[in-house]
């Protein structure tokens, strides 16, 4: 099943060959798309990647959200062979096998990848929204996915999927959506964010917005406040690693003496080297505005706007079977927090399994770790394709 690329009038976007779009019709059978929080989203177009093949009667879909910044781009395809984010669990033979599923992963809606964002042009004013943009919510992330699958004649899952952000996406769908989700899997998310993670996000914010580039939100496409958004990345990095994993990677070693530069406070330790390397080059692609607006709406998210408690939000979810993976090094959504999304599907009466992993990469575990991860989602999805 496919669709073919519309022409949009936005800003330029990182899109890969493979990516595909889709306007949504709107809410009451009109253009417009109404925000959680208050607002009015016209023209809104949602970007995505598609592998493997739709069944008759479309019960083998696959829905994947990814986190804060990935694109659509989940794995490979014939379209596009460039390594995908999640490379190692989707495809033929894989974890979710796209041999036996119909796998669909979108790019947020307020990300920089394709789908409309701050650096979309609002159709009003003909110029990018900016911060004129309306406030973000992971439940708008969640309503944006189901209407372009709507769009696409897609109107049941097999199982919705998401890691870090997006499993709270997943997390919303699953809540807001109940009867047409079979299968739910969340990867290091949570009901709600902690203060800790709330101060993490806040500074990066802060940081951005102190850039004197940043302009309130209304700088040039080739005038981005990269300085700023260096250092919240920089910041980020810190908090998506275990300090175990930092120790075994990079010791105290030193930069070689041709890479030192003549800056009395310059890197010295390979350490800074790596968060130097990868914050630059994670600005080359990702925008100042839309950075600001996803961070700020995980730190909004609440299951219990959905009930009045966070269990009786849960309450909500009626998955035949639900997957809840943890990580015993994860910072930013420790494991208690994975425990109480468990507990509360448990509480609710729906089967659920919930997996603690003793991965050292912290956070970011479920990208790079291989070992750990694939036997896990392998066996959930293996066990539950003809259920």
């Amino acid at each position: 099943m496919s669709t073919s690329t519309l022409e949009v009038s936005q800003a330029p976007v990182r899109t890969t060959a493979a990516t595909k779009f889709v306007a949504l019709k709107g809410d009451y059978g009109t253009g417009d798309f109404v925000m959680h929080r208050g607002g009015i989203l016209k023209e809104v177009v949602i970007a995505y990647e598609s592998w493997g093949t739709l069944s008759n009667n479309h019960d083998n879909v696959v829905l994947v959200f990814g986190g804060l910044s990935p694109s659509a781009h989940a794995c490979s395809s014939e379209q596009d062979p460039s390594k995908g984010w999640w490379e190692y669990m989707i495809g033929p033979g894989k974890p979710i096998d796209t041999d036996k599923y119909y796998v669909i992963c979108v790019n947020t809606l307020g990300s920089c990848f394709g789908s409309t964002s701050p650096s979309s042009i609002n159709p009003d004013t003909n110029q990018a929204y900016g911060l004129d943009f309306p406030d973000l919510s992971i439940e708008d992330v969640a309503k944006s996915a189901h209407h372009a699958l709507q769009d696409l004649g897609i109107d049941h899952l097999h199982t919705v999927v998401g890691s870090s952000m997006g499993g709270m996406s997943s997390l919303a769908y699953a809540l807001m959506y109940p009867d047409e989700v079979d299968h739910f899997v969340t990867i290091s998310a949570a009901t709600r964010a902690l203060p800790f993670t709330i101060a993490v996000r806040s500074l990066q914010r802060e940081i951005i917005r102190c850039d004197p580039a940043f302009n309130n939100g209304q700088y040039a496409q080739d005038e981005e406040p990269t300085s700023g958004m260096v250092l919240a990345r920089k910041l980020g990095l810190m908090s998506y690693r275990a300090a175990e994993e930092w120790h075994q990677r990079f010791n105290r070693a030193r930069v070689s003496a041709e890479r030192k530069s003549d800056d009395r406070f310059g890197i010295e330790f390979e350490v800074e080297s790596y968060l130097d390397y990868n914050a630059h080059k994670f600005v080359k692609t990702f925008d100042a505005n839309s950075y600001l607006y996803l961070s700020r709406a995980m730190d909004l998210f609440d299951v219990a706007d959905h009930g009045g408690s966070v269990n009786a939000g849960l309450a909500k979810i009626q998955a035949k079977n639900t997957l809840v993976i943890g990580v015993e090094t994860d910072i930013l959504f420790p494991v208690h927090q994975q425990r109480e999304i468990a507990d509360g599907i448990k509480k609710a009466g729906r089967p659920v399994e919930y997996v603690q992993l003793d991965s050292i990469n912290g956070h970011d575990s479920f990208l790079v770790d291989e070992e750990h991860f694939a036997p896990v989602i392998r066996e959930f999805f293996e066990r539950n394709f003809n259920n």
